[in-house]
């Protein structure tokens, strides 16, 4: 009987670190939904299309690096040096939605960004939110929307 028990235990034991390894693998995120096309080098060209404040630019030219080290999405800006890890909301393979956040002193700004990939070309709008804080309560919100349009100039679904 005593046999018996221990080796319930030992059985007991091996499903509970066997399933607590499927678990664990079942809540790890990923980032596999995003298609492959989106990393790369982007010329970005956006418009203002609504603003309650005069603080944003009517239009304006980047160059988006999109890049993934694991389960991490990094969108750097080459020609204002601004970084940040994004949040992709939603994907397949041709819509994409994601978020940033960059902190500016007491402001936040926050961007909501929804783009239709078409091969090396995308559209799609960015909206921002910029928050000004004093002492950890937002005085003050201002937000824009822009059409964007992106042109991937490298990357490895560009044409060669």
């Amino acid at each position: 009987m005593k046999r018996l028990a221990l080796l319930f235990i030992f059985i007991f034991s091996l499903f509970c670190v066997s399933l607590g390894a499927f678990a664990s693998t079942v809540l790890t995120g990923s980032v596999t939904a995003v298609p492959e096309s989106f990393y790369g080098t982007w010329r970005v060209v956006s418009e203002r299309v609504e603003a309650d404040s005069d603080i944003f630019k009517d239009k304006n030219v980047d160059l988006w690096n999109l890049s993934r080290i694991n389960n991490v999405i990094t969108l750097y800006n080459m020609l204002n040096g601004a970084k940040a890890e994004i949040t992709v909301t939603s994907a397949n393979d041709k819509h994409i939605e994601f978020t940033k956040n960059g902190k500016y002193g007491k402001k936040v700004l926050s961007d909501r960004v929804e783009l239709y990939l078409r091969g090396d070309k995308f559209e799609g709008y960015n909206t921002l939110s910029l928050n000004t804080y004093v002492s950890g309560t937002i005085v003050k919100t201002e937000s824009a929307k822009y059409l964007i349009k992106g042109e991937k100039i490298a990357g490895e679904s560009v044409v060669k």
